[in-house]
């Protein structure tokens, strides 16, 4: 499990960037397959996610995550679901105690956030859609709903596809490009004439810098590059894999 600084000096949170390693699940699913979506065992996936749950202090049934569909919508969070009744979103909110939000990834940027003040959290599922459409603004603005300051915010990108490993064709720039001409920056010449390299990670920290919240940190461990300790959906497909896993990230509320 990883964490960021800026998070870890909050008194009233806990949260974790969980790797794929600790868990249960064997194959291609091992060992942290946290992905319920996936063709893992259902039972062995939520054996993982009770360690997540366990390793954060909480209840398993304390975890919740959504049927992530690459949108800007996030959820406010009041009490506990299953993942049968799970709703569609990328992002969720709370002000409730010991609910852990959790963000499952295997390439996009998972991002959390924290009001250090105000006993607010959230967490967004920032693939390129989600980010260039806005999740994680999103994300702030329904924090700010809960009572939390924009400026006393602090976030933390976590693990994702970096811009050595993130090859694009033409028409991804051309969507960026589109919504905002200084995305430029954030593509560099690729080997394959006509496509580019993405920065993720970048972009994504450079739109939460925008958002004038108090501080963003990034994790910087890239998902593709190192297949012992993350899932890539990326590396499955050239890899010829029939399916991948999903590690997850999460925050939840200490109890006051």
């Amino acid at each position: 499990m990883l964490t960021a600084k800026p998070l870890e000096v909050i008194s009233h949170v806990r949260h974790g960037f969980f790797t794929r390693e600790g868990g249960t699940s064997k194959g291609i699913y091992a060992s942290m397959n946290c992905g319920l979506g996936s063709g893992d065992d259902r039972a062995t996936v939520q054996k993982n996610r009770a360690r997540v749950a366990q390793t954060l202090g909480v209840e398993p049934d304390n975890l919740v995550t959504v049927h992530q569909i690459h949108s800007p919508d996030v959820i406010a969070v009041t009490a506990p679901w299953t993942w049968e009744n799970a709703p569609q979103a990328d992002a969720m909110v709370t002000a409730a105690p010991g609910i852990v939000l959790g963000i499952l990834a295997a390439d996009c940027a998972p991002v959390l956030f924290a009001d250090k003040n105000a006993r607010v959290i959230g967490a967004a599922h920032a693939g390129w859609k989600g980010a260039l459409t806005g999740v994680m603004e999103a994300t702030i603005e329904a924090m700010e709903r809960l009572g939390a300051t924009r400026n006393h915010i602090e976030a933390a990108i976590g693990p994702c596809i970096s811009r050595e490993a993130y090859e694009v064709g033409p028409e991804f720039r051309t969507r960026f490009v589109e919504a905002d001409a200084a995305n430029t920056r954030w593509f560099a010449a690729s080997e394959k004439p006509g496509h580019f390299m993405f920065d993720l990670p970048g972009y994504a920290e450079a739109r939460l810098a925008a958002a004038e919240i108090g501080a963003v940190a990034v994790i910087g461990q890239c998902t593709y590059r190192d297949r012992k300790r993350f899932f890539s959906y990326r590396r499955a497909t050239h890899r010829n894999e029939p399916d991948y896993g999903r590690q997850i990230s999460a925050i939840v509320l200490k109890p006051e």
